[in-house]
């Protein structure tokens, strides 16, 4: 990266553990270099065997209560089989299914008593209406279940409309580039958070950002939405990368005096910008405060872009004044820049061990951005147990190797 005087190259790609070196063979960039998986039971496979089996559950109790009434001495009751199959039923089923379970379970203890000839008996009355009263109230469960279902899915629906409106996801491709981007929350069932990504083609070249809000809930969403919004404006106006993250700095300011308690003093953000001209091989960053990009090529060599003259995070004005520097590096045709928040490099396996993208990703090629953000949500997710601490953000962008010809047709036009 540049030193804070001007714009300098990046160093070479250096090779990581499991790398190239220099004038090995280059894969074929199409296919991805990741091992053969060896055919396993997959986790879906067995919960859908588990999930069929809790469905036939209150059939096989109604059977096995006939059978127990059947076989055992008239003092012996399977009244409480009886009355387990409906209450399986009831969360499971549909409001028919748990009315036809119940009824299947009424029929089978009459006919039962019948049979017997115990049917005037005190107890053989009591064990019917008990499994009666039980059925009512598994058809009412039923119910409740079903509106608090329909609760959970209008609450679900409403939670991506409200993902898509603050944070979009971007075209696949956005002027010459290839884009992917990928958001995994750490909390199961919750859309978003406190990372935040955007990408946008403007006529200083293509802009993205990619930052990671200090704090959870409301407030933390609100500050994304203000990141964004503001990002959107200032990459269009601002004829420099140090301009737009200033025009942020200060919406980040003006939203820190709406907060209140301890979010007015402590709120910031973390914040990659990159700028990707239209013409040549180089990529504009600015680094406030957050994990820095890495720079994946075409032969599977990988180079992170430390930030020569780091500075703080967003919102943090008050701190300090200084100028923002872009830094220059060389992004090559067939190259992908990965930008991530600290969900990734910060994600620890049951030993307390950190996840290292760079290293995972050293000396691997991938076909497009889409496959390599697949690999590390899929390698995070492994590598701790399917329990992420902090949401994670992803975005890959690739010059294809084709490019130079689209630019060259898009400057003719």
């Amino acid at each position: 990266m540049g030193q804070p005087g001007g714009a300098q190259r990046a160093e070479p790609p250096y090779d990581r553990s499991g790398g190239r070196l220099p004038g090995d063979p280059v894969p074929d960039p199409g296919l991805g270099s990741e091992p053969p998986r060896v055919p396993v039971e997959t986790d879906a496979r067995r919960i859908s065997r588990a999930w069929t089996l809790v469905r036939v559950l209150p059939v096989l109790l109604v059977v096995v209560a006939v059978v127990y009434d059947v076989l055992t001495p008239p003092d012996f009751t399977a009244a409480p089989l009886f009355t387990a199959a409906p209450l399986v039923a009831a969360p499971l089923f549909s409001l028919r299914g748990t009315f036809l379970t119940g009824a299947l379970t009424l029929a089978a203890l009459l006919a039962l008593r019948l049979r017997l000839g115990l049917h005037m008996r005190i107890g053989s009355i009591t064990e019917v209406v008990t499994v009666a009263t039980v059925v009512g109230l598994a058809v009412l469960i039923n119910i409740l279940v079903r509106r608090s279902d329909e609760r959970l899915a209008s609450a679900r629906q409403i939670a991506e409309a409200a993902q898509r409106a603050v944070l979009p996801e971007p075209e696949a491709r956005i002027g010459a580039l290839e884009v992917a981007a990928r958001y995994e929350a750490a909390q199961e069932g919750a859309s978003i958070g406190g990372d935040l990504y955007a990408v946008q083609d403007t006529p200083h070249g293509v802009r993205l950002v990619v930052g990671d809000v200090r704090g959870k809930g409301m407030g933390a969403v609100a500050a994304v939405a203000v990141v964004i919004g503001a990002f959107r404006e200032a990459a269009e106006q601002e004829a420099t990368l140090e301009a737009v993250a200033q025009r942020l700095e200060r919406a980040l300011a003006r939203e820190g005096t709406r907060r209140e308690g301890l979010d007015a003093f402590e709120g910031f953000t973390t914040a990659v910008l990159a700028e990707i001209p239209h013409d040549g091989d180089a990529v504009r960053i600015v680094n406030r405060g957050h994990p820095p990009p890495l720079l994946l090529h075409a032969d599977g060599t990988l180079a992170t872009l430390d930030a020569a003259d780091p500075a703080l995070p967003l919102g943090m004005g008050e701190l300090g004044s200084w100028p923002d520097r872009a830094e220059t590096a060389d992004f090559p045709s067939g190259s992908t820049l990965l930008v991530h928040t600290d969900g990734l490099s910060e994600a620890r396996d049951g030993r307390g061990t950190f996840y290292e993208p760079a290293e995972r990703l050293a000396g691997r090629t991938f076909r497009d951005p889409d496959a390599l953000l697949a690999s590390l949500a899929t390698g995070v997710r492994r590598h701790t147990g399917g329990a992420l601490s902090d949401d994670m953000a992803l975005l890959a962008v690739r010059r294809p190797r084709q490019t130079a010809k689209l630019l060259d047709r898009r400057h003719e036009a």
